[in-house]
């Protein structure tokens, strides 16, 4: 408004100049402009430049111009976020030993498994053989343990390095001695990633080869012989923090 007023009054003021210049006669033809400067265009490029004024960015058009630009740079950080989750998943998933991640049956439910899925609990991995009396001693004594930790977040899998024998006669030997847990056979690859970290003891049942994988993913050395069931609690709870 104010510029519009201040336009408005220059217009005026060449207007009486022009006209005063006329009256007197003060501009000879030959040296008068090409193209006079009139009311008529001072008025024009008034006009265009109250246009341009108008189709100037304002302030406020700025600031949301700004509000949009920061929305774009949340939602792009939100979008990096999480693909960094993604990819410390994979990561974490990936650097997990294959003997984790090889797939297992429950003889006793037919459920397929990975050693993986437990994480966040303490679990306690025995190998052994049907044929075994060590191993049918330390599974005896793990029984005994387990009833005792009922409730806390403790599994117990115990693989046959049987690699022959079908999961109907392992789970056939699990209801004739009782032990209600987790029953696999092991595959001939399990078995391969498991000596090669624990070394080959594990595929030795009489030596009742045992360890424990911790809440996160980390597991212990390998342990050997028949342990009391205080002495399998012990291990579990110092494994498990």
């Amino acid at each position: 408004m104010m510029k519009k007023m201040m336009y408005t009054g220059i217009l005026m003021l060449l207007a009486l100049f022009l006209a005063a210049c006329n009256a007197a006669g003060g501009v000879e033809p030959d040296t008068a402009v090409t193209s006079p400067l009139t009311a008529e265009t001072i008025m024009e490029e008034t006009e265009d430049d109250m246009a341009d004024d108008m189709a100037a960015p304002t302030d406020e058009s700025m600031m949301e111009e700004d509000e949009a630009a920061m929305s774009d740079d949340a939602m792009m950080e939100e979008e990096g976020e999480a693909m960094m989750e993604e990819d410390m998943a994979d990561d974490a998933m990936t650097s997990k030993p294959a003997w984790q991640t090889i797939s297992l049956t429950d003889v006793r439910s037919g459920q397929t498994f990975t050693l993986a899925d437990f994480a966040g609990k303490t679990v306690f991995v025995e190998t052994m053989a049907t044929w075994c009396s060590n191993c049918r001693q330390l599974l005896g004594n793990v029984a005994a343990a387990r009833s005792q930790m009922a409730g806390e977040d403790v599994l117990f899998v115990a693989l046959s390095v049987e690699t022959n024998i079908s999961d109907a006669a392992l789970a056939d030997y699990t209801e004739q001695t009782g032990f209600d847990w987790t029953f696999a056979v092991a595959s001939p690859e399990l078995l391969q990633e498991l000596a090669a970290t624990f070394g080959t003891t594990i595929v030795n049942p009489p030596a009742t080869p045992h360890f424990i994988i911790r809440p996160d993913g980390s597991y212990t050395d390998l342990a050997t012989g028949i342990k009391s069931p205080d002495a399998i609690i012990s291990q579990l709870q110092e494994a498990g923090g």
